[in-house]
């Protein structure tokens, strides 16, 4: 259903396009508004066939990165290479393999669902013999074929989401850079939305997700590159995350009984208040948290909860924050 017209459109002789030579490699971009440095030396990339997260704080230079990427806006010094190909020097080839889908809709709320993907579909020529088969195929995928030929002014904001996500794929590009796809979507919505992107990489393409929500990320991402004051400040696996010290709660029926335990074991721990007596600690990894819900069990105390506190690419972002301050 996704399939079809173009795929990854790549220069001969010049496969530097990320691992397995395919996807996004920037080296050193930098972009300046005025007396304003957005963005400084930020390295990135995104290889094909993975789902890479671009994580920062608000005006850390993520949308101005992800502009870039998208030969929506050229780099003042750095470069981009998309499948190979430059996206200053080859603006046309490069954006045939881009697919941009910004944080709102944004245009054109008069015309249909279907207008839009039609309108999109012509402005990459594509055969008009196939292109209405590829505009319902994409609003069956995002579950809008009702809604189809209504204007995309009486959508919600989660269903226009649907519909940015649909129009960047309209094409079937190589690369995917999505700015919050989550933003607006139910929960059901977001589940959907994270099978379709693990099946969008699967396929071999580069699938690029700014977003604040992490621990979707968890759930969806290969790997993550963090941003902070227009620098690129770390590169982080899935897998390494994960092996990385993080906090844990934990819930017993007897909370006094676990502190103790605890306390017998000489682990700091902290009380947090809420609706229930929860308990967190940090743990070096998850055979020490293994072995410390072995201990507790055997001591007697009853545990009703006990996993980790944050998810893993928040407890990068947490500790990138705590060594900044």
């Amino acid at each position: 259903m996704t399939a079809g017209f173009a795929g990854p459109v790549q220069e001969q002789g010049n496969d530097d396009g990320g691992a397995g030579g395919g996807g996004i490699v920037a080296s050193g971009i930098s972009r300046s508004f005025g007396p304003v440095r957005a963005i400084e030396n930020i390295d990135f990339s995104a290889p094909a066939g993975q789902v890479t997260a671009l994580i920062g704080p608000n005006g850390a230079g993520k949308t101005t990165l992800l502009l870039i990427l998208a030969s929506l806006l050229a780099p003042d010094a750095g470069s981009v290479r998309i499948f190979g190909v430059d996206p200053v020097a080859d603006p046309a080839t490069a954006r045939l393999n881009i697919g941009w889908m910004p944080d709102t809709l944004g245009v054109w709320e008069s015309l249909t669902a279907r207008e839009i993907l039609t309108v999109m579909g012509g402005f990459y020529r594509m055969p008009q013999e196939r292109l209405a088969e590829r505009v319902a195929d994409l609003l069956e995928l995002v579950h809008l074929h009702e809604l189809a030929d209504q204007p995309a002014r009486v959508l919600s904001r989660g269903q226009q989401q649907r519909l940015s996500l649909a129009r960047a794929l309209i094409h079937d590009p190589g690369v995917l850079l999505l700015d919050e796809p989550a933003s607006g979507l139910d929960p059901g919505a977001r589940v959907e939305l994270r099978n379709l992107l693990r099946r969008l990489a699967a396929e071999g393409k580069a699938v690029v997700v700014s977003s604040h929500v992490l621990s979707e990320l968890d759930e969806i991402a290969d790997g993550a590159v963090f941003v902070n004051q227009g620098c690129s400040v770390k590169r982080q696996t899935l897998a390494e995350a994960a092996s990385q010290g993080r906090r844990y709660a934990v819930t017993a029926a007897d909370t006094e009984q676990l502190t103790g335990k605890l306390e017998q074991l000489g682990l700091p721990y902290r009380r947090e208040t809420g609706r229930r007596a929860t308990v967190t600690l940090a743990l070096s990894n998850g055979s020490d948290a293994a072995r410390l819900l072995r201990e507790l069990v055997l001591a007697g105390v009853e545990i009703s909860a006990f996993a980790p506190a944050t998810g893993a690419l928040e407890e990068t972002y947490l500790s990138l924050e705590t060594e900044q301050r």
